[in-house]
């Protein structure tokens, strides 16, 4: 039995919460908005809205280890 074809899976709920781009940086939504909003400011709030891209290293991380194939 030949194993060569076979790689890492890609797991299945990091392709639901991460995005790479064309230039290879890792997109998500932004943390911190699933609770708690009152006593959050009005700034935070706004600037969390819709996704951020991730930090060069945390996003090596993400790509290695959960999204190997690239989706």
């Amino acid at each position: 039995m030949c194993f060569s074809g076979f790689g890492q899976k890609t797991k299945s709920a990091a392709k639901k919460r991460f995005k790479i781009t064309g230039t290879g940086k890792v997109l998500s939504a932004a943390a911190g908005k699933r609770h708690g909003m009152i006593k959050r400011s009005n700034k935070f709030i706004r600037n969390a809205r819709g996704t951020m891209v991730l930090a060069e290293p945390d996003g090596k991380k993400v790509i290695k280890n959960f999204l190997p194939n690239g989706l």
